[in-house]
C-alpha cells in the first residue's frame, strides 16, 4: 500500500525538473508545458473522491490493481509520445491510475483497527507520510539523475517497472476481504455509485479547475457552469438515498471542512514552490535539472526527520502551526533571492521549507482519519486529495501567469507574494479553529 500511494507524488514532483527539458525538446513554452502539471491534477482531483466512494463500497483490493495497472500503461504512452499532446493525454491517464493508492491504504488501516479493536494507528498514518514526503520531495533530484541519463522520456517510463511491482505485490498480499464493507448496501449497484451525482461533480469540478487554468474575465462561463453545476450537486445529494458525497453528514461536520480549507491553502504554497521555485532555479538561475534536484536534498533530508520526530506527537494544532509559520518565513526569504545570489541562500529556502513540507501533510492527513466518518474513510481521503490538488492548480495557474514565457526573478517575486497570502491565511485559519485542540485530544489517546 505504501508503493500504491508514493505513485501519484513521484508523478507530481518527477515533473518539476522535466517541464524545461520537455520545452525546449518539443517547442512549447512554459505557458504550454503547465498543462503537464494541470492535466494530472485535473485527472486526479475529479478521480480521487470517486475512487475513494467506490472503495468504500467495494473494498480496495479490485480498486488498487485496476489503478496501478492504468498507470503502467501511461507510463509506456508517456515515454513514447512524439509530441505534448500525447503527452498530455499519458499524464491524464496517470492521474486516474494514481488515485486509488492512498485512499486504499487509508481504508486498509482503518478496516485494521476495526479488525483487531486497536484504533492507534499513529505509526501507520506516520509511515504512508513519510513515504509519500519522501518521494515528493526527492522526486525532483530522481528526475533530474534520470534526465541526466536517458533523457526527460525516462521520466514516464519510471512508472512501468513500479506499476508492475504495485500490481504483483497487490495481487500476491492485499486481502480480499479487507476494507469490504461487513454488510451489502441496498439498492441496485447504480443507486449505490450515485452516477447522477458523480457526473454533477465532475461537471462542477472540471468547469472550476478549467477557469483556474486561465483566469481570465472572459472565460466567466466556466465560473457560471461550475457554480450551476455545484447547485444541482447539492439538490441531488441531499435527495438520494445512498449520496456520492453525503453533504449532510459533511455539512456537520465543520471540523473536517476546515481541514479541508487549510488543505487548499497550504498546497497553494507547496506546489507554486515545487514547480515555480525548481524552473526558476533552471531558467532565472541557470542550474541544470539535475543540479535543481540536488538543490532540494536540504528539504527531502529535513522533511522526513520533521515527519518522524513529530509522527510521535499527538498534537495536530502545533504541526499546522509550526507548518504555517515555515511556509511565511520560506516565501520572505524567496522575496530577496536574484539571479546573482549565492547558491547557499537556495539551499537555505529548500531547508526552510523541509519544516511545512513534513508537518502538514502528516497533520492533515491524522486530522482527517480521527474527523472523518469511519463508513467514508476512503471517499474522505480522496476527497482531502482533491482540495490539495485545487490547490495545486491554483498554484500552477499563479506560476503560469506570473512567468508567462520564462521564469525570470521577477516572475518568482510575483509568485512569492501569491504563496506569501495563502500562507498567511493558512495561519489564519489554524489559529481561529477551536476543534484543533479535540482533534489533538483524540489523536494522542489513540496512540496510547
Amino acid at each position: 500500500m505504501l508503493l500504491g500511494s508514493v505513485l501519484n507524488p513521484i508523478n507530481s514532483t518527477i515533473i518539476a525538473v522535466a517541464l524545461v527539458p520537455i520545452g525546449r525538446a518539443l517547442g512549447a513554452p512554459a505557458s504550454q508545458t503547465a498543462w503537464l502539471v494541470s492535466a494530472l491534477y485535473l485527472a486526479t482531483s475529479l478521480g480521487q473522491p470517486v475512487m475513494g466512494r467506490l472503495i468504500d463500497l467495494f473494498g480496495p483490493r479490485r480498486l488498487f490493481l485496476l489503478g496501478t495497472g492504468l498507470v503502467g500503461v501511461a507510463g509506456v504512452v508517456g515515454a513514447l509520445a512524439p509530441n505534448l499532446g500525447v503527452l498530455i493525454v499519458a499524464r491524464v491517464l496517470l492521474g486516474f491510475g494514481t488515485c486509488a493508492g492512498y485512499p486504499a491504504a487509508m481504508a486498509l488501516v482503518r478496516s485494521e483497527a476495526e479488525r483487531t479493536g486497536r484504533d492507534s494507528p499513529g505509526g501507520v498514518l506516520t509511515a504512508l507520510a513519510v513515504a509519500n514526503q519522501t518521494i515528493a520531495v526527492v522526486g525532483p533530484l530522481l528526475g533530474g539523475l534520470l534526465i541526466a541519463v536517458g533523457g526527460w522520456r525516462t521520466t514516464f517510463a519510471l512508472n512501468v517497472p513500479l506499476a508492475v511491482a504495485a500490481v504483483l505485490l497487490g495481487v500476491l498480499r492485499l486481502p480480499k476481504s479487507a476494507g469490504t464493507p461487513r454488510s451489502p448496501r441496498r439498492g441496485s449497484l447504480i443507486a449505490q455509485l450515485d452516477l447522477p451525482g458523480m457526473g454533477l461533480f465532475a461537471a462542477m469540478l472540471v468547469s472550476l479547475l478549467l477557469f483556474l487554468m486561465n483566469l481570465h474575465l472572459r472565460d466567466w462561463y466556466l465560473l457560471a457552469i461550475s457554480a450551476a453545476a455545484g447547485a444541482a450537486f447539492a439538490v441531488r445529494e441531499l435527495r438520494a438515498r445512498t449520496p456520492f458525497i453525503d453533504l449532510r453528514v459533511l455539512g456537520g461536520n465543520t471540523p473536517l471542512l476546515a481541514t479541508y480549507g487549510r488543505a487548499l491553502v497550504a498546497y497553494v504554497v507547496a506546489y507554486a514552490f515545487l514547480y515555480g521555485f525548481t524552473q526558476w532555479t533552471e531558467d532565472g538561475f541557470g542550474l541544470t535539472p539535475f543540479h535543481a534536484g540536488l538543490a532540494q536534498i536540504p528539504m527531502f533530508l529535513l522533511a522526513i526527520g520533521v515527519s518522524i520526530v513529530s509522527g510521535r506527537s499527538g498534537s495536530v494544532r502545533g504541526k499546522l502551526l509550526l507548518g504555517a509559520v515555515g511556509q511565511i518565513a520560506a516565501c520572505l526569504v524567496i522575496l530577496t533571492l536574484t539571479g546573482d545570489s549565492p547558491l547557499w541562500m537556495l539551499l537555505v529556502v529548500a531547508l526552510i521549507f523541509g519544516v511545512p513540507q513534513g508537518l502538514n501533510n502528516l497533520a492533515l492527513q491524522n486530522s482527517v482519519y480521527f474527523q472523518a466518518d469511519s463508513e467514508r474513510t476512503a471517499s474522505s481521503a480522496g476527497l482531502l486529495r482533491t482540495f490539495a490538488y485545487i490547490g495545486s492548480m491554483v498554484a500552477s495557474s499563479a506560476t503560469a501567469a506570473s512567468f508567462g514565457q520564462h521564469a525570470d526573478t521577477g516572475g518568482l517575486h510575483r509568485l512569492a507574494w501569491v504563496m506569501l497570502g495563502a500562507g498567511v491565511l493558512y495561519l489564519l485559519l489554524t489559529l481561529f479553529d477551536r476543534s484543533l485542540g479535540r482533534t489533538g485530544a483524540t489523536d494522542a489517546r489513540a496512540a496510547t
